[in-house]
């Protein structure tokens, strides 16, 4: 009998049709945005180019006065402080709320598959409401004060990380987790020799890349009116000293440096 049908199509065709869709719905989609954006207004208003050309010049030289020095690094410590409490309370609960969003923990079942999927809407749920929201509100309920920045960074950053230590957890090679399970390691002995060791790595890098963006966020949530980076960055923007700005750029970049090269280090002695 000879079949003169159609092929059926094969696994992989029916993925790249679904990548074609997708990338032609997010091709449109950008195309919408753009016609959507309201170009007739212009785009650079009047006097514009002659305030970002004195913005630049002001690099040279940015101020350094000792007074100004001394101001700078205070905030940049105020600044380092709220991200340090805030990355360390984000890691202290999304560390766990990962673990159990992962489901490695507990036998088969639809219990801890419910659990696990309970855990991620919780997860979702914190991630999905910016930093600076939660800035407004904390700072509603307990004044100017560096609890309302530590808890707005701690919270939606520890959504984040919960998730992605989750999928790391999940990532895994099974290889040596099927050798934990066949010589009778329980869930959280295959968790804690198996899992948690082979995705350490991965998990200190995601951890050191959100303490950068914990930094940043401290300096912009310090625009509520807390003082730090973004404080200082907002005075003088509100004076016109570029100059000034531009010292307070200057260390928030040295300070995402030199996260950027703690990391590296740590990475470096957990590789050799």
């Amino acid at each position: 009998m000879i079949w003169t049908g159609t092929p059926k199509a094969s696994g992989l065709a029916r993925v790249l049709e679904t990548r074609r869709l997708l990338t032609l719905a997010l091709a449109g989609a950008l195309v919408w945005s753009l016609a959507s954006a309201g170009w007739g207004g212009g785009i650079v208003h009047t006097g514009g180019g002659n305030s970002f050309k004195d913005f630049l010049l002001a690099l040279f030289p940015p101020e350094l006065s000792p007074g100004f020095l001394k101001l700078v690094v205070a905030a940049s410590w105020q600044t380092v402080v709220h991200a340090v409490a805030g990355i360390t309370l984000a890691i202290v609960a999304g560390l766990p709320l990962g673990v159990v969003a992962s489901g490695s923990l507990g036998g088969p079942g639809r219990s801890r598959l419910a659990i696990a999927a309970g855990v991620r809407f919780v997860l979702a749920f914190m991630r999905s409401i910016h930093e600076l929201v939660w800035a407004v509100l904390f700072v509603a309920a307990f004044g100017l004060s560096s609890l309302a920045v530590v808890l707005a960074i701690a919270i939606p950053y520890a959504g984040i990380p919960g998730c992605i230590y989750s999928e790391l957890l999940n990532d895994v090679p099974h290889g040596p987790l099927d050798g934990l399970r066949s010589s009778g390691a329980s869930p959280a002995r295959v968790l804690l020799y198996g899992r948690m060791p082979m995705a350490l790595t991965d998990m200190l890098s995601y951890g050191f890349y959100r303490f950068e963006c914990a930094i940043r966020a401290a300096a912009i949530m310090s625009f509520v009116g807390i003082r730090g980076l973004g404080f200082e960055i907002q005075l003088s923007l509100n004076d016109l000293r570029f100059d000034e700005v531009w010292t307070l750029l200057l260390f928030l970049f040295g300070l995402v440096l030199l996260v950027d090269y703690w990391s590296a280090r740590v990475r470096r002695s957990l590789g050799s």
